[in-house]
């Protein structure tokens, strides 16, 4: 274990440190909203703004990382991201803030690149699937944990706000301080979205109704939380939780994915979260709700990662990165467009329809999966693609995955495929 971490051990604690500060500051700027009195709705449009900035930045990051390198440019963006996290308790305003949130999803998501472009470049082939994996639960850990960083104190003081650029500027030490050489930044095909829609549509529809969502989730939960009754340390519990919940429930659910027909599970997991939610809408606070947030948080964040198996399962080696990058932009449209309409709602009829929104891209998932599967004869492209639990972070994620291009155009020119028998059913567009 020593030799697999020793050569990314600053990348990867670069990536906690920044999590951290990331994960406290989201949920962080939801409760002061509420504080300073801002409307649902317009909390809703704050959240976009981040992912905003994130599509934003998916299109202007790799020109600069070629330009001035990896380090410099993380070094300018954790500085943006501080600056920015600063800047929303100095300047208290909801049209600043928007600003602030567009920048930051431009700054978070580059530093993304940086570090996911990095960790690739430093693990060959037989360690890609162990390292991607201790990177995952890196992530997912960091953002639990950040929720019960809310503890500490009120949102209204200028402490969380300043821990959470502390944390973020403290993730430049590690990766500043590195020996190992910087990459070259893989090259990122154009996407055509068009095209990928007759490929792929299934997984382009569940990466944007999750996008719903988890956009929905992440902009509004605290929001829902606290107008139900949680207090701050209640509400960092149903985030971290929720979380939790997702990192916890891949793995059960992504082998189902490799034994069955994707199209089953996909419809299931989308089904099953619908009617969770729809149950949560009447609850009261308490560990009945906790629950449901756990096992619908598992569900949830599972779908991109089945339509991501799904999608490599239809399209050859060399077109995969170039569809992991259309399901991204698909991913954030509808993570962008998710918290503003779950704030209109929740601003119309009340803070219970969260959870109702949640239902609805959820059941629209369902009933289109069973329209495609209805419909539609399974051409399954090999090599197969294999569930792995992916984070939607940058296109660079895809080369870090066991079943990353590279390693399927090693496997479709003479090396060992996987076992057609596993998989004869599994996937469909």
């Amino acid at each position: 274990m020593k030799s697999l971490l020793a050569p990314v051990s600053s990348l990867l604690a670069s990536v906690a440190l920044l999590l951290l500060g990331h994960g406290l500051l989201n949920t962080l700027l939801t409760l002061r909203g509420i504080e300073e009195g801002y409307s649902t709705s317009m909390i809703g449009l704050l959240m976009s703004g981040y992912f905003v900035g994130y599509l934003l930045g998916t299109w202007m990051a790799p020109s600069l990382i070629r330009r001035i390198g990896h380090i410099r440019t993380f070094a300018l963006y954790a500085a943006l991201a501080a600056i920015t996290a600063l800047l929303h308790v100095l300047i208290v305003s909801p049209w600043v803030w928007m600003l602030l949130r567009v920048l930051y999803g431009v700054a978070m998501v580059t530093l993304y690149m940086v570090i996911e472009s990095w960790l690739n470049a430093q693990v060959n082939g037989e360690k890609r699937g162990q390292v991607f994996a201790i990177y995952m639960a890196v992530n997912l850990g960091a953002l639990a944990a950040a929720q019960q960083l809310l503890n500490l104190d009120s949102p209204m003081s200028f402490t969380l706000f300043a821990l959470s650029a502390i944390l973020i500027c403290c993730a430049l030490m590690p990766i500043t301080l590195t020996r190992q050489a910087q990459p070259n930044l893989p090259d990122i095909p154009p996407t055509d979205l068009l095209q990928l829609a007759r490929i792929v549509p299934l997984p382009l529809m569940a990466a944007a109704m999750s996008g719903l969502a988890l956009g929905g989730f992440w902009g509004l939960a605290p929001v829902y939380a606290r107008q139900s009754g949680f207090d701050a340390s209640g509400v960092g519990l149903l985030m971290g939780l929720t979380i939790l919940g997702g990192a916890v429930l891949q793995w059960p659910i992504g082998l189902l994915s490799d034994r069955w027909d994707r199209r089953k599970v996909m419809l299931g997991v989308a089904g099953l979260a619908a009617m969770l939610a729809l149950l949560m809408a009447p609850l009261p606070t308490g560990s009945l709700l906790l629950g449901l947030m756990f096992v619908w948080g598992g569900l949830v964040f599972s779908i991109y990662s089945i339509a991501m198996a799904q999608m490599v399962d239809h399209l050859t080696p060399d077109e995969i990165l170039s569809g992991s990058s259309g399901m991204l932009l698909s991913f954030g449209l509808g993570s962008a467009l998710g918290p503003l309409l779950a704030g209109t709602l929740m601003h119309a009829i009340g803070p219970w329809t969260l959870p109702v929104f949640f239902a609805m891209p959820l059941a629209t998932l369902a009933l289109y999966t069973v329209y495609r599967a209805r419909r539609v004869v399974d051409l399954v492209s090999e090599p197969y693609g294999h569930f792995t639990p992916i984070l939607r972070t940058s296109p660079t994620v895809m080369e870090m995955m066991p079943d990353s291009p590279q390693k399927a155009d090693e496997e479709a020119s003479g090396q060992p495929e996987a076992n057609p028998a596993a998989n004869s059913t599994s996937g469909s567009h």
